[in-house]
């Protein structure tokens, strides 16, 4: 199944290592800003919003960052997991 991350960009759920939130994490993690520059150095970084991002999706492949809430993720990944997941509906919302 795919789950939709934001703007034109859905991955498969089984690529999916994790989500972050942005909106709880302190600037002062160095790990993650860390991380995140490690990323984008190696050109695996990918913004999916001009706006301020509120997650991030770490993929098998790439790292997304994302307009949408880790919860609403999360809730996305959960609905996948126990086959309740219409991509249909959440393309409307």
């Amino acid at each position: 199944m795919y789950i939709h991350l934001g703007g034109d960009v859905s991955v498969t759920d089984d690529s999916v290592i994790t989500v972050i939130s942005l909106e709880t994490a302190s600037p002062s993690h160095t790990d993650l800003t860390s991380f995140i520059s490690g990323e984008d150095e190696e050109n695996r970084l990918q913004y999916l919003t001009e706006d301020i991002p509120k997650s991030v999706v770490v993929t098998k492949e790439r790292t997304y960052m994302s307009p949408m809430s880790s919860s609403v993720l999360r809730k996305r990944l959960d609905r996948v997991i126990t086959g309740l997941y219409d991509f249909e509906e959440q393309q409307d919302k």
